[in-house]
């Protein structure tokens, strides 16, 4: 999601958002690998801080984003997208969020991949 000022993006399609690593922290199944690369949040956390900048900075998206997620996603848990649908809710930015029942990482039920291809065309259709 850019901050959309030259005009480029005018949708956006986010199907696991994480923006704000404080919270991501042993929440998802990274967690091995971000002791390994950052640190132990304790020790570093001015780095999750980097890691968590876009968060801070959402105040200057203006593009429309519709977000799905699984909501049984361990991958990336849906916390991330609805933190980031509030956010730009709260900015008054076009936005819609759909969590898929029982669903993982992947959208595999068949009525529900087809739902998120009807989703995808309709919003880019609205927007582009």
């Amino acid at each position: 999601m850019d901050d959309n000022r030259d005009g480029r993006d005018q949708a956006a399609v986010s199907g696991a958002g994480s923006a704000l690593q404080f919270s991501m922290f042993g929440a998802d199944q990274y967690i091995v690998q971000f002791e390994n690369e950052v640190g132990w949040l304790w020790e570093k956390p001015n780095q999750y801080l980097r890691l968590s900048a876009p968060f801070f900075t959402l105040d200057k998206i203006k593009t429309p984003t519709l977000f799905l997620a699984g909501e049984k996603d361990f991958n990336v848990p849906i916390a991330g997208s609805e933190q980031l649908y509030q956010e730009l809710h709260d900015l008054g930015v076009a936005k819609k969020l759909v969590v898929y029942s029982g669903q993982f990482p992947m959208i595999v039920a068949p009525r529900y991949r087809q739902d998120l291809f009807e989703r995808y065309l309709a919003w880019y259709k609205k927007y582009l």
